[in-house]
């Protein structure tokens, strides 16, 4: 007879794989199909952001930044003009604040439906994937009315925003929400009726409360495990002290539950657009601000749609960053997915059930690798 020990062996899964949308390393220890332990390896999309800022003005940083991460561009490129304008000590116009909001929670909403349909596709549900994508367009044709580019969009400006909200575009955002609202309340409908989705993620990569707080979850990832925790509420920034929105939660604490809380928060973003344009202030889009920033640190985060993000500035006085530093949501999500993918008693991970684990944190590897560890 084997020992227990013996029949444990290493399953690596990637760093190339069909259900890995980007090249990242799990290396599973599993016992017959059941995974009771994982090694995670995200170094292969290394690309040096943080170095190369350095090297590159303020004004030209502001079109690297927005690459490490083309879904979440706005969110990027929305911390790093606060890191800049925080250390000039100057506050951007009224209807600047509320633009930026609408373009941020515009992100979110095709964010969130881009990740419904690679969940959809991961469970082998690929006509509800279909659907999806096909209404994701709706808010992708809106960015591109709203901001000129479909997904990397380079509309936050240093001091501002760079292009206004016409009448015509607003009438056009009203409808879309219109659409999408009633397109999310069917999907939602769908998630909660449809058989082949509750089998394969109801139970699914649990993530204790306690386990999400000791780990540090962030965003959908930690509020699908009941804690009502959100940058936009708790640190409020750009207009978001000034446009009413819930904190969704859900107390599932599994996959199941990550669909849900990200459905009920892209009804929340519709809402939230609404709002702003019917409160949108009169006034300038920009404050022009020097391009030498002064000598100092700054340190901002803004809810991306994955979760925290965290920028971090300092500033020499010169017309360059001394330091740039980025701490994205997936990073912070690696621990408590390591978490999920370990079986614990009653709930047993199988092999099979490691992509839809995967996917449920919505990670994003290359803005992920960037971490560099020193051992002395």
């Amino acid at each position: 007879m084997s020992s227990s020990y013996e029949r444990i062996f290493n399953l690596p899964l990637g760093p190339q794989h069909p259900a890995l949308k980007e090249p990242v390393l799990l290396d599973l220890k599993v016992e017959g199909e059941h995974v009771v332990d994982v090694a995670l390896d995200v170094s292969y999309n290394h690309r040096g952001m943080e170095k190369a800022a350095e090297y590159r003005t303020y004004v030209q940083d502001l079109y690297l930044i927005e690459r490490i991460c083309g879904i979440c561009n706005i969110a990027h490129t929305l911390s790093f003009c606060q890191c800049v304008e925080g250390l000039h000590g100057k506050e951007i116009p009224e209807r600047a604040k509320y633009l930026r909001v609408i373009a941020e929670e515009l992100e979110r909403i095709q964010s969130h439906l881009l990740w419904l349909g690679v969940a959809a596709h991961e469970i082998g549900f690929d006509t509800f994937f279909m659907y999806i994508w096909l209404d994701r367009e709706i808010s992708l044709d809106l960015m591109e009315e709203f901001a000129g580019n479909r997904i990397t969009t380079s509309y936050n400006a240093i001091g501002g925003v760079k292009r206004d909200m016409t009448p015509e575009v607003a009438n056009k955002m009203k409808k879309g929400m219109d659409k999408l609202e009633e397109r999310v309340k069917f999907y939602k409908k769908v998630v909660l009726s449809e058989r082949t989705v509750m089998k394969r993620t109801m139970g699914i990569g649990i993530l204790r409360r306690d386990a999400a707080i000791q780990l540090n979850a962030v965003g959908p990832t930690l509020r699908a495990s009941g804690v009502d925790m959100d940058a936009r509420a708790d640190d409020p920034y750009a207009a978001h002290s000034l446009v009413p929105f819930k904190v969704v939660t859900n107390e599932g604490c599994d996959a199941f539950s990550r669909i849900i809380v990200r459905l009920d928060e892209t009804l929340e973003s519709i809402n939230m657009i609404r709002y702003c344009i019917e409160k949108l202030p009169s006034g300038p889009l920009l404050q022009r601000l020097p391009r030498r920033v002064p000598a100092g640190d700054f340190l901002t985060r803004v809810e991306a749609p994955r979760g925290e993000l965290v920028h971090f500035l300092r500033a020499d006085g010169s017309d360059k960053p001394y330091r740039y530093k980025v701490k994205t949501p997936t990073f912070s999500n690696l621990a408590p997915l390591r978490e999920m993918l370990r079986s614990k008693g009653k709930y047993v991970v199988n092999v099979a059930d490691v992509p839809v684990i995967l996917a449920s944190i919505d990670p994003c590897f290359s803005c992920t690798s960037r971490t560099e560890v020193v051992k002395s």
